[in-house]
C-alpha cells in the first residue's frame, strides 16, 4: 500500500517554507532556542487549531495520545511549560509577516480571474480575561483586543490582518493601513473620517461607506431614480461640509453622491460614494456585500475557537491571532483544491475529526480505512469509523 501522509500533513503542505525560513532568520527567532523550535511551535499552534485543543494541557494530552502519528505529521511532543513560554517570547512578527505572505498567495489562487478589485474593511473585538489587564484594559470590567480585517469578498480571504487592544479607535488603526490603488474600498461609520476617505480618493479608489445622520451635506444635483429600483429613495450630487470639528478644514473638496437606501425593516441608510457614475443600485449592492465580512468574523470565532486563548500576554495573544487566520487560509486552499466538499464548515469539522488519520484530503467523507494488523484485527474491523 502506497505511503499517505496524514491529513494535517496535507494542510500544513499549502505553508510557505522558504519564506518562513527567511522571515525566522531575519527575526532571529530561533537564537537561543534548544527545545522548541519556531517552526515547530507554528505546527504545534496550527494543530491546536485544527484538533480544538481549548487550553496548553489540551495540546499536550492531544499530542500524547497520537505519539505514533505524530512524526508523519511533522509534530514532536511538547509540555506546556515550554509552549507557554515559546508564546511568551518568540517574536509574533514572525507569524504576521509568514500570515501577510500567505494571504497575498492565497487572494491570488481564490479569486479565480475576478477583475474588480472590492475590499471590505471592519474589525472584531475579542474579549479577554481579567489576567490580560495589563495591556488590554477597556474598561472597569471589560479587556479585549481587536483584529482589523481587509476582506476580499471574490476570494472569502482576508488580505490585510491588524492588531490592537480593543480601546484603540478603528480609524487609528486603518492610517497605517497599506492602500490599492484603484480598488473599491467598503467600510462603516467606524472608519468615518474625511481626511482617510481623501486619501483613497487620491488615489484613485472607489469608495462606499454611510453618513452620519447628522452630516449636512450642500446638494447641487438631484438624480432621478430609475423605475424598478424600489429600495432606493433618492440620488443627490453633493458636496461634504467645508469645515470638520475645530475649525478644521474638510480635506476632501470633491463632489461625491448621497443614496438614500430603505432597508426591509423601513429604516433609512445614508450611502456615500465619490463614484459619480455607477446606478445607484449598483451601489447600494456593494454595501451590501459588506456582510460578507461579519459572516468571516463569526466562523473565525466559531470554527477556529478564537475565545480560547493559549496565553495572556499580548505577544501571545497576537501569536493565537495571526495562527488562526493561517489555519483558515490553509482550511480555505485545501478546501478550494479538493472540489467534493461544498461547505467550508463541513470540510473544516472534517479535517477536524480526522486531522491525524492518513488519508487523502479529498476522501475525508469516506470511511477510514482499518489497518491490517493481523488475524486479531478482524474482531476491530465490525466497527467502522465515518469521517
Amino acid at each position: 500500500m502506497p505511503h499517505q501522509n496524514t491529513v494535517f500533513r496535507q494542510l500544513t503542505n499549502h505553508l510557505p517554507w522558504g519564506a518562513l525560513e527567511r522571515i525566522i532568520a531575519q527575526h532571529r527567532a530561533d537564537a537561543g532556542v534548544r527545545r522548541l523550535s519556531t517552526k515547530n511551535l507554528l505546527l504545534t499552534l496550527l494543530f491546536a487549531q485544527v484538533s480544538d485543543a481549548r487550553s496548553l494541557r489540551d495540546i499536550e494530552a492531544i499530542l500524547e495520545s497520537h505519539a505514533a502519528r505524530r512524526y508523519h505529521a511533522g509534530l514532536r511532543q511538547v509540555h506546556r511549560s515550554t509552549l507557554a513560554d515559546a508564546a511568551a517570547t518568540r517574536p509574533a512578527a514572525v507569524f504576521t509577516e509568514l500570515l501577510s505572505t500567505l494571504l497575498a498567495r492565497a487572494s491570488r489562487k481564490l479569486r479565480q480571474g475576478v477583475n474588480e478589485c472590492v475590499r471590505l474593511i471592519d474589525s472584531t473585538t475579542v474579549p479577554l480575561s481579567s489576567l490580560s489587564a495589563d495591556w488590554s484594559r477597556f474598561s472597569a470590567q471589560l479587556c479585549g483586543a481587536k483584529a482589523h480585517v481587509v476582506l476580499d469578498p471574490d476570494a472569502d480571504c482576508p488580505v490585510y490582518l491588524g492588531f490592537t487592544p480593543a480601546r484603540v479607535n478603528d480609524i487609528t488603526a486603518a492610517k497605517d493601513r497599506p492602500i490599492d490603488q484603484g480598488a473599491t474600498y467598503v467600510f462603516d461609520l467606524g472608519y468615518y473620517d474625511f481626511g482617510r476617505w481623501a486619501k483613497l480618493d487620491d488615489a484613485g479608489c472607489r469608495i462606499v461607506t454611510r453618513l452620519k445622520c447628522n452630516t449636512k451635506l450642500e446638494v447641487i444635483e438631484t438624480l432621478p431614480v430609475p423605475d424598478g429600483a424600489d429600495n432606493i429613495a433618492s440620488d443627490r450630487i453633493s458636496f461634504l461640509p467645508e469645515r470638520m470639528a475645530k475649525n478644521r478644514h474638510n480635506p476632501m473638496p470633491n463632489a461625491v453622491r448621497e443614496i438614500n437606501v430603505t432597508t426591509e425593516n423601513g429604516s433609512v441608510l445614508r450611502l456615500m460614494t465619490n463614484d459619480l457614475d455607477a446606478s445607484a443600485s449598483e451601489i447600494a449592492a456593494l454595501y451590501k456585500r459588506r456582510w460578507a465580512i461579519e459572516l468571516f468574523f463569526r466562523w473565525i470565532k466559531q470554527t477556529l475557537k478564537m475565545r480560547h486563548f493559549y496565553g495572556t500576554s499580548e505577544n501571545a495573544v497576537r501569536i493565537h491571532i495571526a495562527v488562526a487566520l493561517i489555519a483558515f487560509v490553509l482550511i480555505k486552499l485545501a478546501h478550494a483544491a479538493q472540489g467534493v466538499i461544498e461547505s467550508l464548515t463541513q470540510f473544516a469539522r472534517l479535517i477536524q475529526a480526522n486531522v491525524m488519520h492518513r488519508r487523502p484530503i479529498n476522501q475525508l467523507r469516506s470511511p477510514a480505512p482499518m489497518p491490517n494488523t493481523g488475524p486479531l484485527h478482524c474482531r476491530a474491523q465490525t466497527t467502522l469509523l465515518w469521517a
